[in-house]
């Protein structure tokens, strides 16, 4: 049986400790590669762009337009890209704003890191979502 190619993951997060710990937690299993770790949205954007990581780990807070923008870009550009974000806000409003964007996960900062691990492996399994094509259309 041939051997499953690493999850690819993008890392977007504009506090450099947060985003360390979080680079090493993905370098440290043996099942993920890193595609790049970016302080802002735009950064997110093109890397996206160029490496189409399988798992996009999104700040919702960060600059250049925020997690919102780069996840409404990022399945624009990157389409088999699915996006998790990881973030201190957990309110409402902010996580509903995520999931339109194109969020399929959403993990709180403080959420252990096996948890952390254990959504991205969940997410990058999952079959790609059929996209509301309708809905698309009207949002522009």
């Amino acid at each position: 049986m041939p051997a499953r190619k690493p999850i690819r993951v993008l890392v977007a997060e504009d506090d450099a400790l947060i985003r360390d710990l979080v680079v090493e937690l993905v370098e440290a299993e043996a099942d993920m590669e890193l595609s790049g770790a970016v302080v802002d949205a735009d950064e997110a954007i093109a890397l996206a762009r160029e490496a189409r990581p399988d798992i996009a780990l999104l700040d919702v807070r960060m600059p250049g337009g925020g997690g919102p923008r780069a996840a409404r870009e990022i399945r624009r550009v990157s389409p088999g890209t699915r996006i998790v974000v990881l973030s201190a806000l957990g309110d409402r409003t902010t996580v509903d704003e995520m999931l339109r964007a194109g969020a399929v996960s959403y993990l709180l900062k403080g959420t252990s890191v096996e948890e952390i691990v254990e959504a991205i492996r969940r997410v990058a399994e999952e079959p790609l979502p059929i996209p509301d094509l309708e809905s698309e259309r009207r949002d522009n």
